[in-house]
């Protein structure tokens, strides 16, 4: 979803042309993955993070387009909203002092990026969800104005045949009706990406499934919509509801949703879900290319058309070979880098050492332990092995993120680094306050002032320390 597109109308023919292509190339990523021909490269590790523009009094700035041309820098993209952007790094193996290494990277590309919006007279926010955000605030007319985002939109609308209708119950209630797909330009993320060794791919894949309940409790970070307190982690509802269609015909509001948590691991191949992604989802964005078959265009185009939370990917090494990786996608942006980092060992760690568990949790167990932790964050109870019941938060110190140091001690991570960044969870969750957490004791102590709130976070953001620390 990441390139442009050059139309932004299709015909029927369009369509069709569109699917053939989708199914010769969902054939020859079985068959590579059937023969051993996928990269057997060693875990790499990657970040996106969404990022929002504000002014002075800490609302959306839609300049996103007057930023990228300033900022001129390849790894930054736009994204739905011309008040969001997206930051890339590159990638690495996870080794060593890897960690350490990413937090480097990305203080420097944040650094430059924050610099360049000041030139602007705006500032650079890492949030879930902006406090002050209104619903008039997406509408259009603050869409980024790209060929991709006006036919998704167009598409979705066609497919939904109504406007949508938003309904999030938590600490309080939200309803509303939208019109357009801009509601998903509320949610920001961070998103980790795992490039997964073919012989390790589906257990990766099935271990990141089973850590997301674990990632999106210790990372929650946005209670408020519309000044609304909803779930620890509202971003979860919003996007699940912001794109909300389903699969052919009859199945458009059926179980498997073009957003969601999936429907059930991986058995043998990481290919099954693109075959799934075959079967059950119309196309959205016909687009033809009739050079680079071999780079899989369509399949690629159309897979960045259903965002599982966690999304296999298929991507090249520099010498061509194919790899999977995954992008786990159920974090949001912030508080601060080093939470980020932190969040990231935690999964890193997780994933790895989930991926040697003789056993499964099962599925629709581990698909009610995320949606908890997302609305409870912590203090949710879920079932983990064993079917035993615990509270998320005596989990995460008694069990998982010893884990987690297991994990990335097989992984090769350096005991400091290692020691470092899961300390700051192990800190967070023993202090009971992530971002979520701060926002509603903010709220609590002064009161509904969204722009005092932004400008408090903003302030404690630019310091950088981690969050559990952040006074009131």
């Amino acid at each position: 979803m990441g390139q442009e597109i050059t139309q932004t109308e299709f015909t029927s023919e369009d369509f069709a042309r569109f699917h053939h292509k989708l199914e010769e190339e969902t054939g020859k990523l079985v068959l590579l993955e059937e023969r051993g021909a996928l990269s057997t490269r060693q875990p790499v590790g990657g970040f996106e993070i969404e990022a929002w523009l504000v002014d002075a009094t800490m609302r959306p700035a839609p300049v996103n387009d007057r930023y990228l041309e300033l900022l001129s820098d390849p790894l930054a993209s736009a994204e739905l909203a011309r008040f969001n952007v997206e930051l890339n790094n590159l990638p690495r193996l996870l080794k060593d002092d890897a960690l350490q290494r990413f937090h480097h990277d990305l203080e420097s590309i944040w650094h430059q990026a924050y610099r360049t919006a000041r030139r602007l007279n705006i500032h650079l926010l890492m949030i879930g969800i902006l406090p002050t955000l209104r619903q008039s605030d997406l509408s259009l007319a603050n869409m980024s104005p790209l060929n991709r985002y006006r036919a998704l939109n167009e598409q979705i609308l066609k497919q939904r045949g109504q406007p949508l209708h938003l309904e999030i119950t938590g600490h309080e209630h939200l309803e509303c009706v939208h019109d357009d797909v801009m509601l998903e330009s509320a949610a920001t993320s961070f998103q980790i990406h795992l490039q997964a060794p073919l012989e390790k791919a589906v257990a990766l894949y099935n271990a990141s499934i089973m850590a997301s309940a674990a990632t999106v409790a210790a990372g929650a970070n946005s209670p408020y919509l519309f000044g609304r307190d909803l779930w620890a982690e509202t971003r979860i509802p919003v996007f699940e509801q912001s794109i909300d269609i389903g699969g052919y015909g009859d199945a458009i509001h059926g179980p498997l949703q073009r957003v969601g948590f999936g429907n059930s691991y991986v058995r043998q191949r990481i290919t099954e879900v693109f075959e799934e992604n075959l079967a059950h989802f119309p196309p959205l964005l016909p687009i033809l290319f009739e050079d680079d078959t071999e780079q899989l265009p369509h399949l690629r185009l159309h897979n960045g058309t259903i965002w599982r939370w966690n999304r296999p990917l298929v991507g090249f090494d520099q010498d061509g070979t194919a790899h999977f990786r995954i992008e786990h996608r159920v974090l949001p942006a912030g508080p601060t880098l080093v939470d980020m980092i932190a969040n990231s060992a935690l999964y890193y760690g997780l994933a790895e050492s989930l991926s040697h568990e003789p056993t499964l949790l099962p599925f629709a167990q581990a698909r009610d332990n995320f949606y908890l932790a997302a609305k409870y964050s912590w203090e949710a109870h879920i079932t983990w092995f064993g079917d035993r019941r615990w509270r998320l938060r005596k989990l995460l110190l008694d069990e998982l993120i010893p884990l987690a140091r297991e994990g990335l001690q097989r992984l090769g991570i350096c005991h400091r680094d290692s020691e470092f960044y899961l300390g700051i969870i192990r800190q967070r969750v023993s202090a009971d306050q992530n971002g979520s957490q701060w926002q509603r004791r903010y709220v609590a102590t002064y009161g509904k002032d969204f722009r005092q709130l932004t400008q408090t976070y903003l302030h404690l953001q630019q310091q950088g320390k981690p969050v559990h620390t952040w006074p009131i």
